[in-house]
C-alpha cells in the first residue's frame, strides 16, 4: 500500500519545500494541497465541515506555486491538487500551468479536481453554481485537447478555441492522472467514468458499498472496471481502517495532516510514519 499526505499550505504553515523534503524522507509517496482563490465574506452555502470556517481556508497558498516548490526540493515525491477548483480557472492558462509543472517535475503531478461548495467564491469567477459540474467537465476536456494534440482545439458550451499550439506537453502521457474528489453517487460516478481516472472519496466512509455503482458506470462507459483507482483522502492511519481498505483492494491512501508550522506538522509525520510501517 502507498501513502501520501494532504496539508493546507498557508502563509503561516510549514514551507512547502521543507514539507516536501520531510514527507519524502519519511517514505511517503505523495503530497497534496487544496485550493481556494479567496473566501467571500458572504456565505450562500454552508461549508461541508460546518461553521465557523477554519482559519486555513482564508490563508491558502496558490497550490500550483506551492507544489512547484515541493517538487523542486524533492526527487521522487508526487505532488497533487486535492482539489483544484477547475471551473474558476481559464482552461488555456491552467493547461499551461499543469503541463509546465508536470514537465519540470519529471512527470510527478497528480491532478485532483472538484466541483466546489462555495457559491459566492464561484460567482465571483463568473461560474454559475448550478452548472459547475458541466463547466468542470468542459474545462478538463478542453485542456485534454491541448495536452494531447500538436494543434489543440475545442468547441464546448463554456470553452471554445480554434486550433492552437500549446507547449510544453505534460511529461506523463497522455496527461497527468485526473481524480475527482467528492461524495460518491450516480452523478459524480458518471463524471469519473466519462473523463477521469479515479475517485477521491473524502474520509473514506462507505467506499465499499459504493464501489459497485462506480464499476457499473465504468461498464456503461465501455471502460474496464478493473482500472478504477480509488484514493481515500484525508484519512487517519488507524490500523483497523487501513486493514479495512486493504481488504477490498485499495492501494493508495492520503492521510490528513493538521495545518501549521513545522513544530506542529513534523511530529504528526513522525507518528504517521510509525503507524503505517506495517503496511508500506
Amino acid at each position: 500500500m502507498r501513502f501520501g499526505v494532504t496539508v493546507f499550505l498557508t502563509d503561516y504553515s510549514i514551507d512547502p519545500a521543507e514539507l516536501g523534503r520531510e514527507v519524502e524522507a519519511r517514505g511517503f509517496e505523495s503530497m497534496w494541497t487544496p485550493e481556494h482563490t479567496h473566501i467571500p465574506v458572504s456565505r450562500k452555502t454552508p461549508p461541508p465541515m460546518g461553521e465557523p470556517l477554519p482559519k486555513q481556508y482564508y490563508h491558502c497558498l496558490d497550490p500550483f506555486v506551492a507544489l512547484s516548490y515541493a517538487a523542486a526540493a524533492t526527487k521522487t515525491l508526487r505532488v497533487g491538487t486535492g482539489i483544484c477548483l477547475v471551473a474558476q480557472h481559464d482552461p488555456i492558462a491552467l493547461a499551461k500551468t499543469i503541463a509546465t509543472l508536470d514537465h519540470l517535475s519529471g512527470g510527478r503531478f497528480d491532478f485532483g479536481v472538484g466541483f466546489g461548495w462555495n457559491q459566492d467564491e464561484m460567482e465571483h469567477h463568473g461560474v454559475p453554481y448550478a452548472r459547475r459540474r458541466e463547466m468542470v467537465k468542459d474545462r478538463v476536456q478542453a485542456m485534454q485537447s491541448l495536452w494531447t494534440n500538436e494543434q489543440g482545439s475545442y468547441d464546448g458550451e463554456f470553452t471554445t478555441f480554434e486550433a492552437s499550439f500549446s507547449w510544453p506537453k505534460p511529461k506523463q502521457e497522455p496527461y497527468p492522472p485526473i481524480y475527482i474528489g467528492g461524495e460518491g453517487g450516480p452523478r459524480l460516478f458518471k463524471h469519473v467514468a466519462d473523463w477521469a481516472d479515479g475517485w477521491i472519496p473524502i474520509g473514506g466512509r462507505g467506499i465499499r458499498q459504493k464501489l459497485p455503482q462506480l464499476q457499473a458506470e465504468y461498464e456503461k462507459a465501455g471502460r474496464d472496471p478493473a482500472t478504477i483507482k480509488v484514493i481515500p483522502f484525508g484519512s487517519l492511519p488507524d490500523q483497523g481502517k487501513l486493514e479495512y481498505f486493504a481488504s477490498f483492494g485499495i492501494e493508495e491512501i492520503v492521510l490528513g495532516v493538521d495545518p501549521g508550522g513545522r513544530d506542529t506538522v513534523l511530529p504528526i509525520l513522525d507518528r504517521y510514519a510509525k503507524e503505517i510501517a506495517n503496511f508500506v
